[in-house]
């Protein structure tokens, strides 16, 4: 099956899309995974009682959870610019590969120097993975037609949903098993080593690059985005003062710290919710953990579906339907999470379906605002996502450390309303201020002479600076004829 005009129906530029949800999947997986592996490592009794036990306190163990963050806000303002400098095929698979050495290494490490080490381990980790997102955006800006970015990148960003459905469902299981609680850690090594054998086989910065995409698939990327012979080699510079002068930059910061605070309290505080409140064991507690997450991965292509459906009908413009579907996956969830405080163990089928109903109405975050920063600014949108990513990704470092100061018993249910509510809260102020001044409309500072029209403007131009000079010796010739 193929179009005459666009190349294949599936060609590269969905490979690279597959290969960008694989990334994000396994490297999600290591990164998520600690929430189940941290309850079998400081209580046996529920997993494998042939591997240690560690007898960490509460706030040591909001110190491992948070410590990934750490790392992971320093380095994405950074990746923005790696990215643009050396490309996404060589900088995306710099962090995968030590996820996966670092992964191996854990279960040394911690039988060593204990939950320091621990921290340690998570930071470094975090530092390389903070450089993912930036490459994940910049490499869809450059892979994706306008006509089918909002398929690709929400089957990209799907991987996320993936990941954490992996990183819920299959430790538990794992822990349990014969490989103990050491397994998570090595199963996410190897799943990470495999990937990146992947990517550089058939991965490619852009698609004039690749050498396994066709002329026709190429000619209609690069068409379809009106790029010119040589894009790809110019660099083009980033208009800072315009950029932090946008009223809808900072719609986008804070829509997705608002997202940033919600995912951390919901990935890495479910189990301990679960385990404390509902006393689940752990390996219930991880399938059930993982429910939310298999409902936010299903959700993701019904949003996907309808955007298409929406997009190719014309009921829309594309700022009401990333608005219209951002309201749904951020204001359900908010009264979802006001409703889930309010309920204990005798309730524990209804506190999983209102945990699932959550997770899966928020599945359009991706499809409602991370897309918007390509279509805003396509030609920068690595380098908006780690400005976006990073000061987003605050929030998560400080989630659990704030909820280890207002959980002291886990299974206070009064104190984890405390919690949700507050996320609640979150959640509607930072769509209520993404629908006041958000826009998908591209912005004049993304143009690619956007700083030299400016430069003209404040500048004589030859002629300008010609007849100026003709001026000037003529003024002086009728000084000295008098």
């Amino acid at each position: 099956m193929r179009d005459s005009e666009k190349g294949p129906v599936i060609g590269m530029r969905h490979m690279q899309a597959l290969l960008l949800f694989l990334a994000i999947v396994v490297n999600y997986t290591a990164r998520l995974s600690v929430s189940v592996a941290i309850v079998a490592m400081t209580d046996a009794a529920t997993t494998n009682l042939d591997f240690p036990e560690y007898n960490w306190n509460g706030v040591q163990q909001s110190y491992i959870l948070s410590s990934f963050y750490w790392g992971y806000i320093v380095t994405q303002f950074p990746a923005g610019f790696l990215v643009r400098r050396f490309g996404a095929k060589a900088v995306l698979l710099v962090p995968t590969l030590a996820t996966a050495v670092l992964s191996g290494l854990t279960p040394s490490c911690v039988a060593w120097g204990g939950w320091q080490a621990f921290c340690t381990i998570r930071i470094v980790e975090g530092l390389f993975q903070g450089l993912i997102f930036p490459c994940i955006h910049e490499h869809l800006a450059k892979w994706s037609p306008p006509e089918d970015r909002n398929r690709l990148g929400a089957f990209a960003y799907s991987g996320a949903d993936c990941g954490s459905v992996l990183a819920m469902a299959s430790s538990g299981l794992i822990a349990n098993g014969s490989m103990g609680w050491p397994g998570i850690f090595y199963v996410s090594a190897g799943t990470c080593g495999l990937w990146c054998l992947l990517w550089v086989l058939l991965g490619a910065n852009n698609a004039p690059s690749s050498r396994l995409i066709g002329s026709r698939e190429r000619e209609h990327i690069e068409r379809s985005m009106k790029r010119q012979d040589g894009f790809h080699a110019q660099k083009i510079p980033i208009p800072w003062r315009a950029i932090w002068s946008s009223s809808p930059f900072y719609a986008l910061l804070v829509v997705r710290s608002a997202q940033g605070w919600a995912n951390s309290t919901m990935q890495l505080q479910t189990p301990s919710y679960m385990h404390g409140v509902l006393e689940m064991d752990i390996k219930s507690n991880a399938l059930y953990s993982a429910l939310p997450f298999l409902a936010m991965w299903g959700m993701s292509y019904v949003y996907l579906v309808f955007a298409d459906v929406a997009m190719s009908r014309q009921w829309m413009s594309l700022t009401t339907l990333r608005k219209s579907i951002n309201t749904v996956s951020y204001w359900g969830p908010a009264a979802a999470l006001i409703g889930i405080g309010f309920l204990d163990k005798s309730q524990t089928t209804l506190a999983i379906a209102l945990m699932t109903i959550n997770a899966g109405l928020n599945a359009g975050s991706g499809i409602g605002s991370i897309l918007t920063i390509i279509d805003m600014s396509p030609n920068h949108s690595g380098m908006l996502m780690a400005i976006v990513n990073g000061i987003g990704n605050i929030f998560p470092l400080l989630t659990p450390l704030l909820v280890g100061v207002i959980v002291t018993e886990s299974d206070s249910r009064s104190q984890w309303q405390i919690v949700f509510a507050m996320t609640a809260v979150v959640f509607f102020i930072g769509n209520l201020v993404y629908l006041i001044w958000g826009t998908t409309d591209q912005q004049a500072w993304d143009a690619e002479d956007y700083l030299q029209a400016k430069d003209t403007e404040s500048e004589p131009n030859a002629h300008q600076m010609e007849f100026q000079s003709r001026t000037d010796s003529e003024a002086k010739a009728e000084v000295k004829a008098e």
